[in-house]
């Protein structure tokens, strides 16, 4: 018994002394400088603090871009009205107003739609009609249909791509284009305009 107590006391010492140095090189790894900078190749520049009257002349300067004409040589160095008359058509050009293109398919419209069934009942032939009003032709048109119950639940949704082209400012009407299977249960249908591209 004197033998099995001896060996235990001496492993708990030897347990709290473990976990005394565990502690006492943590502490000391804590303590340690942190790794030098010196092999890096970059520099930090710490800029000054600003004034507050500084900050406006340097957001002034960002924001208010300085622009200088240069004047080809052989105008410097002989003058004549000619030179007036080049200067006026690019000042007029820089005060263009600035017009953004828009999207094909938000010239297009759809202005008649139905729908009915084929093939045993599965499929769904879409008959619609699109109108262009864009100042150009307008072709791949990208229809998406969604089909619902007659309580207005939703059921499917399908998608097709009619790849024919569209002239500006006309309309055309397809007749019995395949959609795609749909439930059994559609009752409704309602198609709109996805993606267009330009002719």
């Amino acid at each position: 018994m004197g033998i099995g107590r001896w060996s235990f006391r001496g492993l708990g010492a030897k347990l709290v002394l473990l976990a005394v140095l565990a502690i006492v090189g943590f502490a000391g790894w804590l303590l340690l400088p942190n790794p030098s900078d010196a092999d890096n190749k970059t520099v930090a520049v710490v800029s000054p603090p600003l004034t507050s009257a500084q900050d406006v002349v340097w957001l002034e300067k960002a924001t208010v871009p300085t622009e200088q004409p240069v004047a080809p040589v052989e105008q410097a160095a002989a003058p004549s009205d000619d030179t007036v008359d080049d200067e006026a058509p690019a000042a007029a050009s820089t005060n263009e107003p600035f017009t953004v293109e828009r999207d094909p398919v938000d010239g297009m419209k759809i202005s008649r739609q139905f729908w009915r069934r084929g093939g045993l009942g599965s499929k769904a032939l879409v008959t619609l009609t699109l109108r262009n009003s864009n100042r150009y032709a307008v072709k791949d048109i990208e229809i998406a249909c969604a089909f619902a119950r007659a309580d207005g639940t939703h059921l499917t949704d399908r998608r097709r791509v009619i790849s024919d082209t569209i002239n500006m400012k006309s309309r055309k009407t397809y007749a019995g284009v395949l959609v795609g299977f749909v439930n059994i249960n559609a009752n409704k249908a309602k198609c709109s305009l996805v993606t267009a591209s330009r002719a």
